[in-house]
């Protein structure tokens, strides 16, 4: 590939704008178009080096980073930017608020600038995927090869709505990552108060992150959401957010369900894991599981797909055009394992539609019970 994605690299500090500049052109498809010490800087150069992709700091003179993101929106508003913020209660809050001005994503800065191993792995850890996958041309050309099943024509699971009927739905587990936050505030806040099932939440965070993603959504939310604590129970109206660093799980426990936390190893290179969840889920829940994949870079949540489908439960995907990043929605999609891939602003109205159903079969019940 002759072409390169071009990134400008934004941030008051020499020694971060060159740990970055020597990082990322470790890559052999990234090259590193400019460079600025603060905001005003930055959107001098924009029109000059042409980027495909910005990295820009929270926290500069003269123009912070979330006033350089509002006149980036303004001037280019489909130009890529990466968030870097401190993995602090401060740098969360910033995070969020820059994220809800259009941030398309966002890394947290090396611990430890000193020990510079360690924020080599970091940035190729953390950034540089993410710069790959949000220059949209770049993700275009390398679309990796999808995991392989039977089409759905072949595929007797693929029908099974329309010869089993409605399934009762007890759980709703959604995995999200990259454009999660926007995503989730979509969704939720359009649930009421009284929806009927409870919903477990694994979106890639780190600690810290999870807490501020769960109290900003409460806010915005009719039902409740919390970041999960061990040993909590799942109840209808209620969603729980799996905490940054920790792999979230669901035990059966006489009538109730409740909240497992570990730190086992990574799963997909993350914790929490969408597919420990996903399983943990299924192994509970079975056919009754309806699973929901939502924008996010990799193919987390995948093989749990695969497993909620196999035992008969059901899942639906974000399709590409409103997703920020069509990795693990759109790896769920081309495996043939969603039973609707959906626009995000139609995901909410699919959610009730189904669990409503466990509603009026209560109700039903209740009327044959008084005749």
């Amino acid at each position: 590939m002759t072409r390169k994605i071009r990134v400008l690299i934004v941030d008051d500090s020499t020694v971060i704008r060159r740990l970055l500049s020597d990082t990322l052109t470790m890559d052999r498809d990234i090259e590193i178009a400019g460079s600025a010490a603060n905001g005003k800087i930055a959107l001098a150069k924009i029109p000059q080096v042409n980027p495909d992709v910005i990295t820009l700091d929270m926290e500069m003179p003269e123009m912070d980073g979330i006033s350089t993101l509002v006149e980036i929106r303004k001037l280019y508003p489909k130009l890529p930017v990466i968030m870097f913020s401190t993995l602090t209660e401060r740098g969360a809050h910033a995070t969020f608020d820059a994220l809800a001005k259009g941030a398309n994503d966002y890394v947290t800065k090396p611990a430890n600038v000193g020990s510079v191993a360690e924020a080599i792995n970091n940035v190729q850890t953390d950034l540089t995927p993410k710069v790959k996958a949000l220059c949209e041309w770049y993700a275009k050309l390398n679309t990796t090869e999808v995991y392989q099943r039977q089409s759905v024509r072949n595929n007797p699971r693929a029908t099974r709505d329309l010869r089993l009927g409605p399934v009762r739905i007890d759980v709703v587990a959604i995995g999200v990552s990259t454009g999660g936050p926007n995503a989730l505030a979509t969704v939720l806040p359009q649930l009421s108060a009284d929806f009927p099932v409870p919903i477990v939440i694994v979106q890639h965070m780190p600690p810290i992150f999870t807490k501020h993603l769960a109290d900003r959504l409460d806010q915005a939310c009719q039902i409740k959401v919390k970041e999960a604590e061990a040993g909590e129970t799942l109840r209808p109206g209620t969603a729980l957010v799996a905490p940054g660093g920790m792999h979230m799980i669901v035990h059966r426990k006489g009538t109730s369900v409740t909240v497992g936390l570990n730190q086992d190893p990574l799963e997909n290179f993350c914790r929490p894991a969408v597919d420990v969840l996903f399983r943990s889920v299924t192994e509970v829940f079975g056919a009754r599981t309806l699973a929901t994949v939502l924008t996010g870079m990799g193919r987390d949540g995948l093989l749990g797909c695969e497993q909620i489908r196999d035992c008969g439960g059901t899942v639906i995907a974000q399709d590409e055009a409103t997703s920020v990043v069509w990795g693990m929605p759109g790896v769920v999609s081309q495996a043939n394992l969603a039973d609707r891939v959906l626009p995000l602003n139609l995901i909410a109205g699919e959610l009730i539609q189904r669990t409503m159903r466990n509603k009026r079969q209560h109700e039903e019940a209740g009327e044959r019970h008084l005749a």
